[in-house]
This record gives structure tokens, C-alpha cells and sequence, in this order.
């Protein structure tokens, strides 16, 4: 779907016509179960916010004011979604990585990437606010900085910023480690 014909859809939605809110979330919401599942990597969990995120959508289209592109809007909305399931439900996330992974989309499963990605998860939920949403964007949907920056409402260098941090800290759990896996961030 072209931009302008997303726009028209949106402002349809936004006047209160239904079956162009219906297929604008149609249209978006592969991208909405995928961020979720990103977010929390558990697929029960994903539907959960996924299902808060469609309400919402439909609840604050008519705040979306064409300012940015809708995908950056949708993810922040999916984000503050996630981030308002995970204090109402009180859980922790990533606590089976089993339940993280998509089989189908992780083809090299061995055992020292599978902890390697443990430790990532969970050097991720200790890290300041933010810095979890940085690399979910730019190397789980593949923004740019700059479209992350935009998603995030902060500045590029911000999000340089937090993945240079990310890269210390992933560095220094290396050298703890027998140096034995690597991840390019």
C-alpha cells in the first residue's frame, strides 16, 4: 500500500469509519504481534499485548497527527502497550528462553548461543530504561538510527549512544566469559 493511500485510510479511520479502521488494522497487525513477540519473546505474552495494542489503536488513532510515518507511531503505541502489560501482569520477562526464540527463525541453536542469548536478555532488562526498545528497533526491525531515534522520540546520537553501551557492557560480559561467543551490535 502506497503512503498516500495508508493516509486516506488512516483518515477515514480517524472520522469514524469502520471498515477503513478494520483494514488498517489488517494492515498492521503482523507488524504489531511481531514487535510484541520481540518485546517479550513469549507468544501468549505477544497476543496479550498484541490485543492491548489493537484497543489502544483504536482508542488514540485520532491523536495520530501525520507528524512522523505510522509505523514509528504504531511502535511507540505497541512499546507503551507492552510496557503498561508487563506492570499490570507483574512478571519478569525471559525467564524459559525457550519461549524467546522462534524455532523457524533461529536456525543455529546450539547450547552456547542459547545461553549467550540468556545473558543478553537479561543484561537487557537491567539496563536503563530505553535501552531494550534501541535494540529491539534497530537490530530486531532493522531501523535505522535515525528511524529509531524518530520511534523513540530522541536524538540519533541517543541511540548511537545506547548501543555503544550495550557493546561495553556485552564486551565486558565476554571477558568474564571464556570468550567464546561474539555478537555484532
Amino acid at each position: 500500500m502506497s503512503e498516500a493511500d495508508q493516509q486516506g485510510l488512516i483518515r477515514a479511520a480517524q472520522g469514524g469509519d469502520g471498515p477503513a479502521f478494520a483494514q488498517l488494522l489488517t494492515d498492521s497487525y503482523d507488524s504489531i504481534y511481531r514487535f510484541a513477540y520481540r518485546w517479550c519473546g513469549n507468544k501468549a505474552d505477544a497476543e496479550d499485548i498484541t490485543q492491548q495494542a489493537c484497543i489502544k489503536l483504536a482508542q488514540s488513532l485520532g491523536q495520530f497527527r501525520f507528524e512522523a510515518a505510522f509505523s514509528s507511531w504504531l511502535y511507540r503505541l505497541v512499546i507503551n502497550c507492552a510496557k503498561d502489560w508487563y506492570k499490570s501482569q507483574n512478571r519478569h520477562m525471559h525467564d524459559n528462553i525457550d519461549d524467546w526464540i522462534e524455532p523457524e527463525r533461529t536456525p543455529d541453536q546450539t547450547a552456547e548461543n542459547r545461553i549467550y542469548l540468556q545473558q543478553l536478555l537479561r543484561l537487557l532488562d537491567q539496563m536503563a530504561e530505553g535501552f531494550k526498545e534501541t535494540v529491539l528497533l534497530v537490530h530486531g526491525e532493522g531501523l535505522s538510527h535515525a528511524e529509531a531515534a524518530t520511534v523513540l522520540q530522541l536524538k540519533e546520537s541517543t541511540v548511537s549512544w545506547r548501543l555503544h553501551e550495550i557493546r561495553k557492557q556485552l564486551q565486558l560480559l565476554q571477558q568474564q566469559s571464556d570468550g567464546s561467543w561474539e555478537l555484532s551490535l
